[in-house]
């Protein structure tokens, strides 16, 4: 008896600045995936919102360029209804739908790793792959991720928080207290969009202003120099840590050109040449940030490694990139998991935990 395919949805694309990467990401999810056990349907979101059916054969337009790759917008109009039992409306023709049995949403940024996607995916009773709310939220918001860490005690930087309506401090104040140089960023960004590195007071004034283009609160973090170090997490109850990777960036910062436009913006060494004993506490830092974050499924999680052998962790990404040049696969294919066997693995924790959570209660009889 053939068994029958999951129909997998890969979830692309949507309405923040990372909206380009999710697309490469989508790409190498849908190449990569095993087709005999699973039938993925593209749907991506378009800058406005708008959820689109795509072929598989044209969902791209200059898919192989990342500085022009777009969403192609022919696709069918569709949404997600909560209580559809698991199916996607055609909003062109409602008499047709498309059945949906597991979300893989690789949508970075705003409105799509912080939580919000998660909450109607949870209303419409699909599982889906990557942390819940919760862990999505917190993940995404530098500030609360970084003061939860702090309260369970794990080693982070020096910070500042601001929100749009707060009096902005003075250079003056800022650099006494965090020191130079140091990074301001949109609070609620990844891929490192709207960052800057500031070194004088002439480039404060602009840093700040360019962050809160994309983000009603920004993060003033102190520079911690050493080497940038990643780290991928793996699993639901008992999480598991990749080996390490390091990234030399050949830009000042890991930006968002190195990350995905300029091809020689970045060298990962993976695994990272370090002693067993930093790998240790890296691999345990990095689940002990994904359990504190209320993360499940996948996160990786970027540290920095100072020269007298102190490790601080920078972030969490709930939502890890898996383009071409993604460490989050990469890390794992070193660790002995390939990249098809690893989103089979995301696919049976996002429906270990659904099915998990179908056995609670939802209603008390005293």
């Amino acid at each position: 008896m053939i068994e029958k395919k999951m129909n997998v949805a890969i979830l692309f694309g949507g309405r923040s600045a990372e909206h380009e990467v999710s697309l490469q990401s989508a790409k190498n999810i849908f190449d990569a995936i095993d087709k005999e056990k699973f039938n993925p349907i593209l749907i991506g979101i378009d800058k406005s919102g708008k959820w689109l059916l795509n072929d598989s054969a044209k969902f791209l337009l200059n898919a192989d360029d990342p500085k022009l790759i777009k969403l192609n917008q022919a696709g069918e109009s569709v949404a997600l209804i909560p209580a559809n039992n698991g199916e996607i409306t055609n909003l062109d023709d409602s008499s047709t739908s498309q059945k949906i049995d597991v979300v893989f949403p690789i949508l970075h940024g705003p409105f799509g790793e912080d939580g919000t996607v998660q909450g109607l995916l949870k209303l419409a009773n699909l599982p889906f792959v990557g942390p819940s709310i919760l862990g999505s939220a917190v993940g995404m918001d530098k500030d609360v991720m970084k003061r939860l860490l702090c309260e369970a005690g794990l080693p982070i930087g020096k910070f500042v928080s601001l929100k749009l309506s707060d009096e902005i401090p003075d250079f003056t104040a800022i650099k006494s207290k965090i020191g130079l140089p140091f990074f301001v960023k949109p609070a609620n960004m990844g891929s490192s969009v709207g960052i800057a590195k500031v070194h004088n007071e002439s480039e404060y004034a602009d840093a700040v202003k360019d962050a809160f283009n994309y983000d009603v609160k920004i993060i003033i973090e102190e520079n911690i120099p050493g080497r940038e170090i990643e780290c991928a997490v793996l699993g639901n109850a008992d999480p598991k840590a990749s080996v390490p990777g390091e990234i030399k960036s050949t830009h000042e910062f890991y930006s968002y050109e190195a990350k995905y436009i300029d091809e020689n913006g970045a060298v990962a060494e993976i695994p990272a040449k370090l002693p067993e004993e930093t790998i240790k506490k890296i691999q345990e830092l990095a689940v002990k940030t994904f359990q504190v974050l209320e993360c499940e499924g996948c996160s990786r999680v970027d540290f920095f490694l100072k020269e007298n052998g102190e490790v601080y962790v920078n972030e969490i990404n709930t939502i890890p990139g898996f383009t071409k040049i993604s460490m989050y696969p990469k890390l794992w294919a070193a660790s002995g998991v390939s990249y098809t066997d690893l989103i089979t693995k995301l696919i049976d924790l996002a429906i270990e935990r659904f099915e998990n959570e179908r056995k609670l209660k939802t209603n008390y009889i005293g």
